[in-house]
């Protein structure tokens, strides 16, 4: 098969991958998120150039979408104020606000994960997609945007977090980096689709590094898993969850021979 007949087919084959032309293009939406951050953070004044920016991405012609989605921006920045004081009062190493804001791994992906979260709530389950995906690959902290998320969630370092998609965090949850709220099997594939698949977090819960808790269950409030601890059963409140570390005495000459 020469070149041109190599050529032929691919054009010609049906193509059951092609996007549909409904698909923003993925450079239009970050432009556009990185201009609503600015206008979050009070950086920038324009609502109305980014209104424009979304409509045309979302080929809006009416503004009914745009709109729509505006007028959640008061409670997503509610939202982000008690997440930026969360995280500002428990890490000792923030030195203000701004740095938070300006540095934070963690509150980028927060932010990226409250707006997503509207698109997602408003039926624009893709395009709220491709934002935390955005955000992802940027922090390497994985939020679904079909999560729900309560207030003054606190990430700390977040590399490796996993929040899936039917996931429910409550109120003043901390999560430490290669978190995973996941699910227990996915084997069912798409026919799962809908059903809970992922935990509940209840208030106050603490998850330590590298923790992982899988499947539709439920961890009470002011629970503390420890980590590297996997957890795959309902936790009452309250419950502090830790592996106990094996305990090796070294003789002498074993210290020696490591020596």
């Amino acid at each position: 098969m020469d070149r041109l007949e190599i050529i032929k087919q691919i054009t010609e084959e049906e193509n059951e991958l092609k996007f549909t032309d409904t698909l923003p293009d993925k450079k239009e939406l970050v432009k556009f998120i990185d201009k609503l951050l600015n206008v979050l953070y009070g950086k920038d004044q324009g609502v109305g150039s980014a209104m424009e920016m979304l409509k045309d991405i979302l080929k809006d012609e009416n503004y009914e979408k745009t709109y729509e989605f505006f007028s959640h921006i008061p409670e997503v920045r509610k939202s982000l104020k008690l997440d930026l004081v969360a995280i500002y009062n428990g890490d000792p190493a923030a030195e203000s606000y701004e740095e938070v804001v300006y540095c934070y791994p963690g509150f980028y992906a927060i932010t990226v994960y409250r707006l997503a979260h509207v698109l997602y709530t408003m039926g624009l389950k893709v395009i709220a997609r491709a934002l935390s995906e955005h955000a992802h690959s940027l922090t390497g902290i994985d939020i679904n945007p079909g999560a729900e998320i309560g207030k003054s969630f606190f990430i700390d370092h977040g590399t490796g977090i996993v929040v899936g998609e039917t996931t429910v965090i409550g109120d003043n949850v901390k999560l430490y980096q290669s978190v995973t709220l996941g699910a227990i099997s996915t084997r069912g594939g798409i026919s799962l689709k809908g059903k809970k698949r992922h935990p509940s977090i209840g208030n106050n819960v603490t998850i330590y590094a590298g923790a992982s808790v899988l499947g539709n269950v439920y961890i009470g409030d002011n629970c503390v898993l420890g980590s590297n601890t996997f957890v795959t059963t309902d936790l009452k409140e309250n419950t502090i969850v830790t592996i106990e570390p094996e305990q090796k005495h070294l003789s002498k000459s074993d210290i020696e021979r490591r020596a």
